[in-house]
C-alpha cells in the first residue's frame, strides 16, 4: 500500500511511496520525516523511527511540469475504486473499451476497471459489440486528484494531511 506522502525539497507533493521505501529513504539520509503517526513505531536493529505520514527529500529533484496524471493499470482501479464498470462487483483486472488488437490505447479514457468474468465475456470487442453497458463513464483524473486517490483519500477525509496538499485537489 502506498500510504507515505513524498514532498520535495520545496514542500511540493510529488509522489506516494510505500511505508517501507518512506523507511528506507529516511534512514538514508534522503529524506526527512515532517508528519508521522502519533503512536506508531517502526523498530529495527538499534534503530527506533516514527511512521512516517508524510516525508520531504533533503534535495530538490526537478520535475517537468505535468498537466495530465500518467495512466497506469494501479491507478484506473483505485480512479474507479476497484468496481467493475459493467457490473459492479469487486474489480481485479483493467478492460479496454476500445481494445488493443483494434488500435486501442493504454489511457484514462479507453480503459476501465473489470471483473475476470466480465473482462473474459467482454473479449476482443467494444462494450456495444458485445452487448455490454457500462455503469459509469471513465474520465482523465487530474495529478492532484490521482495523489489523492493514491493516498486513498477523498476531499473530506483530508484532516492532518491538507496542510500538505495542493489546494486545487
Amino acid at each position: 500500500m502506498r500510504n507515505t506522502l513524498v514532498l520535495n525539497a520545496s514542500y511540493e507533493p510529488l509522489t506516494t511511496v510505500s511505508l517501507k521505501r518512506a523507511v528506507v529513504l529516511v534512514l538514508q539520509d534522503k529524506a526527512v520525516v515532517e508528519h508521522a503517526h502519533p503512536l506508531s513505531v517502526v523498530r529495527g536493529t538499534g534503530v527506533s523511527l516514527p511512521v512516517p505520514r508524510v516525508i520531504r527529500l533533503n534535495r530538490y529533484v526537478r520535475v517537468p511540469f505535468r498537466q495530465h496524471a500518467p495512466w497506469s493499470r494501479r491507478g484506473v482501479l483505485v480512479r474507479d475504486q476497484h468496481r467493475c464498470a459493467y457490473c459492479g462487483r469487486r474489480a481485479t483486472t483493467v478492460d479496454h473499451l476500445q481494445p488493443r488488437s483494434r488500435g486501442g490505447s493504454d489511457s484514462w479514457l479507453n480503459t476501465v476497471a473489470a471483473c475476470s468474468e466480465d473482462n473474459q465475456r467482454k473479449a476482443d470487442r467494444t462494450p456495444e459489440q458485445a452487448g455490454m453497458k457500462l455503469l459509469s463513464r471513465p474520465f482523465e483524473p487530474t495529478p492532484e486528484a490521482t495523489l489523492m486517490m493514491a493516498l486513498g483519500l477523498k476531499e473530506k477525509d483530508l484532516g492532518e494531511l491538507a496542510a500538505w496538499l495542493p489546494a486545487t485537489a
